[in-house]
C-alpha cells in the first residue's frame, strides 16, 4: 500500500506543500496539480491510486472533478477523498453522493489525515475479485470494471452510490438488504446513513432502471432485495 500513487489537488501552495511532505514521509508516491482541469487531465493520463481532492478550486470546482471521474469507466474506481475548509454539509453531501470515498476538513491532523488515506486504500485493497465479475440478470447487465449498467443493451445513467446499491443487491439475489448494510456495501463499514438517504438512492435506481427497477423490491422493516 505504501507504494500507492496519490494525486493531490489544491490550489494552496502551502497545502500541496504540507500534504505532499506527509504522503512522502509516509511512503507515497505523489503528484501535485492546483486546478480542476489539470486534475481531470492528470488522473486519466496515469491512472492515481488515490485522488486527494479540494473543493474549492479556481475554474472547475472539486465537485465536478469529481462527477468527472466517477463518470468515466476509466477512472471510475480511483478513490476520492476530499478536502475542504467548507462549513457547509451540503457541499460534503453532494460529494459523497457523486461518488467520493470520504472527506477532510480544513485545518486537518496530518495523521488523520494519513489514517483516512489508508483506511479508504485498505477497503479498495481488499475488494475480491468476484466483485469485479459481469453480472447478467435477464436484460440486466452489471459490468464492475467499466462501471457501467446496461439495460436491454441501453446503458443506465447512474451515480456512483446508486452503482454501488445496485450492484450489492444483484450480487446476491432473494437476499434482503437492511438500508446500513447497502451503505455499508456503498461506502465502508461505520458510514453514518439515513434511512431516508437510501430510500432516495432506491427511488433514482428503479426510474433509470425503468421496467427492470421493479426487481428491486422494498421488504417493509427491514429493507430490500433484487428479485431473483
Amino acid at each position: 500500500m505504501a507504494a500507492e500513487h496519490i494525486l493531490v489537488v489544491d490550489d494552496e501552495e502551502d497545502i500541496l506543500e504540507l500534504v505532499s511532505y506527509n504522503l512522502m514521509r509516509a511512503g507515497y508516491r505523489v503528484s501535485t496539480v492546483a486546478s480542476g482541469e489539470e486534475a481531470i487531465k492528470a488522473a486519466r493520463s496515469k491512472l492515481p491510486g488515490l485522488v486527494l481532492l479540494d473543493l474549492m478550486l479556481p475554474g472547475v470546482d472539486g465537485l465536478e472533478v469529481c462527477n468527472t471521474l466517477k463518470r468515466d469507466p476509466r477512472t471510475a474506481n480511483i478513490p476520492v477523498v476530499m478536502l475542504t475548509a467548507r462549513g457547509d454539509e451540503a457541499d460534503i453531501v453532494t460529494g459523497l453522493e457523486l461518488g467520493a470515498d470520504d472527506y477532510i476538513t480544513k485545518p486537518f491532523s496530518p495523521r488523520v489525515m494519513l489514517a483516512r488515506i489508508k483506511a479508504v486504500l485498505r477497503r479498495k485493497a481488499k475488494a475480491p475479485a468476484e466483485e469485479q465479475a459481469v453480472i447478467k440478470l435477464a436484460d440486466l447487465v452489471i459490468h464492475p470494471g467499466r462501471h457501467e449498467v446496461t439495460v436491454k443493451g441501453r446503458k443506465a445513467d447512474l451515480t456512483s452510490t446508486e452503482f454501488r446499491i445496485l450492484h450489492a443487491l444483484a450480487r446476491r439475489p432473494g437476499w434482503v438488504f437492511t438500508r446500513q448494510q447497502l451503505i455499508d456495501a456503498a461506502r465502508g463499514d461505520d458510514y453514518a446513513v439515513t434511512d431516508r438517504s437510501v430510500d432516495v438512492h432506491i427511488v433514482g435506481l428503479r426510474k433509470k432502471l425503468g421496467p427492470a427497477g421493479k426487481k428491486i423490491e422494498t421488504v417493509h422493516g427491514v429493507g430490500y432485495r433484487f428479485r431473483e
